[in-house]
């Protein structure tokens, strides 16, 4: 009889070790998910994905506007974690098209997150493009995980912020620069 609960503790304890390491991490960002989140989930999936935390949608039209709303999730605590946006507007089995990181324990198989820098990405990933934006910084592409990485330009040599080159190759911008958004796009 003892040796029956014996077998039988050891296998509840062998399940429960066995499930916790196939747990998804819910802070890792790969190409198509981020954490619990992949790029087939539905905004109506969202409150259950997120039980542990607050989702808070904003409305910010009709349906006949077609705008499209954004959802923030927070901690329970208050702290941001991510910024979501769905393909469209007010269409509960609709996908999310991009995410906003904003919390850095959100990472990269190779240790990337919102408070990395320059160096740092262009070390781990093939840069896919650099683009100029009007509003006075630039958007880093990384393809290989469908990132892009937002650098203002006031953080960049006098040079580069006030060239009128279409092109920037990444060996042009300094190491140390830091990224202020982190986007995945699905």
């Amino acid at each position: 009889m003892k040796n029956t609960y014996i077998v039988l503790i050891l296998c509840a304890l062998l399940a429960v070790s066995c499930s916790k390491e196939n747990a998804p991490d819910p802070f890792l960002i790969s190409k198509h998910q981020i954490g619990l989140l992949t790029d087939s989930t539905q905004v109506k999936e969202l409150d259950a994905i997120f039980a542990n935390d607050s989702v808070v949608r904003y409305v910010a039209g009709d349906e006949f506007a077609g705008s499209v709303n954004s959802i923030e999730i927070f901690e329970k605590g208050g702290k941001k974690l991510l910024d979501l946006t769905p393909r469209e507007a007010l269409d509960s089995t609709s996908v999310v098209s991009s995410i906003s990181i904003l919390d850095s324990r959100f990472k990269t198989k190779k240790d990337i997150s919102v408070t990395s820098t320059f160096k740092a990405i262009n070390e781990a990933y093939n840069i896919s493009k650099i683009d100029r934006l009007i509003d006075n910084s630039l958007v880093v592409s990384v393809n290989e995980i469908n990132a892009s990485f937002t650098i203002d330009k006031n953080d960049l040599p006098t040079a580069l912020r006030f060239s009128t080159e279409t092109s920037i190759d990444p060996i042009q911008i300094p190491g140390p620069t830091k990224i202020t958004y982190f986007i995945i796009h699905w």
